[in-house]
């Protein structure tokens, strides 16, 4: 009997490509990063993807959440959490670590565990140490699950100020200047470590703003006038992380610009001028995201200064070898200068962030963003590239 006369069985339906959206963590970021899921969460095509929401508390729980954007929002000047959302309050997700397996496991004390099916690609909406910083990337790489965004590398320098310097100054790109108070030169030398802040100060001037080295979302910075307020400004830095990064201020004018991996390499958005918020002395967490003043999209510059900041933007991207995404933030002196602050791997992504406007902006909008990270990652391969 010929093959073309045996019983054909039917087709199966082809699966719509899962994506886990994985948001919450550990660090002091926590609560914008429910709130950027959120917004994932209802632009993400769903006659074109599976999803399964993920988040994980602040204890770092993996916990299966209802897939309910609103629930995810500010509210009252409030920030939502993990465990506000999350379905049990004691059930946690298992990612797979075999990379044969893109199993996801849920499991209750005393139950079996329960499978939820494959995940396709990973889309980490973490901002801060134990997810942005490579920590979880490294994770999805041992388990052969694509990602949104850079690898462990760019996600670990993108994290620290300190060796993001150092890598940008290194390729040429302008940086102001800094100073770095690793833990354990402040436990062995509090005063030499001090005096070392006094010396910067005596060269570049009040005010100085003391930083955690390897937090965002301007959570834990202070800006200090002299050296009364200096104990203080450390002793919150170091509540966030022991390593600190004091910098001295520069003069003129925020602008940001947006990047964003394309087939034929990465692009650069129109970029952002951030307005000075009334209300505030600097741009710190709840001017940002509180008492936020909208910014301005495309920023007043000239046609030679939006061609050097993209330009600019492009080369921060490629420096620190990132992927997927970046929003990188830079000083336009009053000299003229651009110098670079900082970059972002995972940016504020809600639709009033700036990252999404500058690429609304530049012609790419909310929904088109989100799909075209999700399926550059799907294309991109684990593993050494």
């Amino acid at each position: 009997m010929s093959s073309e006369n045996l019983p054909q069985s039917p087709e199966q339906p082809l699966r719509k490509p899962r994506v886990a959206v994985v948001f919450g963590g550990r660090s002091s970021e926590h609560g914008i990063s429910v709130v950027t899921a959120g917004a994932v969460l209802s632009a993400i095509d769903r006659s074109k993807y599976d999803v399964l929401p993920i988040g994980i508390t602040t204890d770092g729980r993996w916990a299966l959440t209802a897939d309910e954007p609103e629930r995810m929002a500010i509210a009252d000047r409030r920030m939502p959490s993990v465990a506000e959302i999350a379905d049990s309050v004691e059930g946690g997700v298992v990612l797979p670590v075999d990379p044969g397996n893109r199993e996801v496991v849920y499991s209750e004390p005393g139950s079996v565990p329960k499978a939820l099916g494959e995940v396709d690609v990973v889309f980490p909406m973490l901002h801060g140490p134990y997810g942005e910083d490579g920590t979880l990337q490294g994770l999805l790489e041992l388990s052969g699950v694509p990602y949104v965004g850079s690898g462990v590398l760019a996600s670990a320098v993108g994290q620290d100020k300190d060796y993001m310097k150092r890598v940008f100054a290194s390729f040429g790109l302008n940086v102001g200047p800094y100073l770095v108070i690793r833990p354990r030169e402040w436990r062995q030398d509090e005063a030499g470590a001090r005096q070392r802040i006094a010396d910067f100060a005596g060269e570049h001037g009040w005010p100085l703003f003391i930083k955690p080295a390897r937090a965002g979302s301007s959570i834990g910075i202070t800006k200090v006038d002299s050296f009364d307020g200096l104990d203080e400004a450390i002793a919150e830095a170091q509540h966030h992380d022991p390593k600190i990064i004091v910098e001295a201020l520069l003069r003129g004018r925020e602008i940001e610009c947006g990047v964003l991996e394309f087939e034929d390499g990465p692009r650069a958005s129109v970029p952002a001028e951030i307005p000075p918020v009334q209300s505030h002395d600097y741009y710190d967490f709840e001017a940002k995201y509180i008492d936020s003043t909208p910014g301005i999209v495309p920023a007043p510059l000239t046609p030679e200064q939006t061609a050097e900041i993209q330009r600019l933007a492009v080369e921060a991207f490629e420096a620190a070898s990132c992927e997927g995404l970046v929003r990188a933030d830079f000083f336009l002196t009053e000299d003229g200068r651009f110098v670079i602050n900082e970059i972002n791997t995972m940016p504020g992504f809600t639709p009033i962030s700036m990252y999404p406007q500058m690429w609304e902006k530049s012609g790419v909008s909310y929904p088109e963003l989100v799909d075209r990270l999700i399926q550059a990652a799907l294309d991109r391969s684990t593993g050494l590239r």
